[in-house]
């Protein structure tokens, strides 16, 4: 009899134990994927993400107003292999000779809110410019974030369809795809695909090395929290409901399999997407490669800490 009072307590807290690591993996799931849980939710609206764009870089909107008064800032739109919709914008260079930056965004941005990047690159570099929304973000349909990984199959087609865009019949099409923190992240993932020729370099800028590391660090950052159970069970989750798990997401495996030329940028300051994560990046690269470390800037903010230097690493880089 005493045996049962004393089991009966012990299996209502194992419930209620694996009830909590249940709700709390969908919780995990939902904060970290659910795109439209997020602050500042702006998709599809490019009103708000211009005005987003001019407030953190003013000097961004007479050359975002003159383009786009003129038409030449234009969007476009493609169905993916899942039938989605997918959205860009992309802008000409008359003097690009077949060079094409493709500017892949971050965590829960959208194209508009880095044009700054494809100032850089066409005002600077001469270079035509393709800008994505990534799956669920901007003007793209989807559910959930990717973080990167299942984006890798949209950006390749991203490149395609950038590679018939601006195909020069004089010069050889040279497609240079530059991401951004989630965006580094899925231009890692590309970079180990089998990808066609035309696309010739890459520049990560604060990627992370996989989901696991960086979902384990904010999981300890923002709630205190080990990564036993919790993460272990979102990410089965993750793997029941989307096809892919934390542990499989990993940029560095993909890196691993890269031999064309990339370029790793990151800031010394940067806590958000650890600096430490840079040189296991950097390490699981066979060359060609190139590293420059953005001395004091925090997370994705290397270039607007140091435009003229973060220029001339990438023209050097691609030169």
């Amino acid at each position: 009899m005493m045996k049962k009072k004393i089991l009966i307590p012990i299996a209502v807290i194992v419930l209620v134990v694996l009830a909590a690591v249940v709700g709390g993996s969908f919780y995990m799931l939902d904060y970290s994927l659910g795109y439209e849980h997020k602050p500042g939710d702006m998709r599809g609206d490019t009103e708000s993400a211009y005005a987003e764009l001019y407030r953190r870089v003013p000097d961004m909107k007479p050359w975002c107003d003159s383009l786009l008064h003129r038409g030449l800032i234009r969007d476009t739109f493609v169905v993916m292999a899942n039938g989605e919709r997918h959205h860009a914008i992309y802008l000409r260079n008359d003097s690009a000779k077949g060079r094409t930056a493709v500017v892949v965004h971050g965590y829960t941005d959208n194209c508009v809110k880095f044009m700054y990047l494809g100032r850089m690159y066409h005002r600077d570099l001469g270079y035509n410019i393709l800008m994505p929304d990534l799956h669920a973000h901007g003007k793209s349909e989807g559910e959930e974030i990717q973080m990167g990984w299942k984006d890798r199959f949209d950006v390749i087609r991203w490149t395609e369809v950038a590679e018939e865009l601006f195909r020069d019949s004089l010069a050889e099409s040279r497609v240079v795809v530059h991401g951004v923190s989630m965006g580094a992240a899925t231009t890692m993932c590309v970079s180990g695909e089998e990808l066609p020729e035309y696309v010739t370099a890459f520049v990560e800028d604060c990627g992370y090395t996989s989901v696991w590391d960086e979902f384990r660090g904010e999981l300890r950052a923002q709630f205190s929290l080990p990564p036993f159970p919790l993460l272990y069970t979102a990410s089965a989750l993750c793997k029941l409901k989307y096809g892919w798990s934390f542990g499989e997401a990993a940029p560095i495996k993909q890196v691993a399999k890269c031999h064309r030329p990339m370029l790793f940028i990151h800031g010394d300051a940067d806590t958000y997407v650890p600096f430490a994560m840079l040189q296991p990046l950097y390490d699981a690269k066979p060359e060609p490669k190139a590293m420059w470390i953005a001395p004091g800037s925090k997370h994705a903010d290397a270039y607007l800490d140091h435009r003229e230097e973060y220029t001339a690493q990438v023209r050097k880089f691609l030169e």
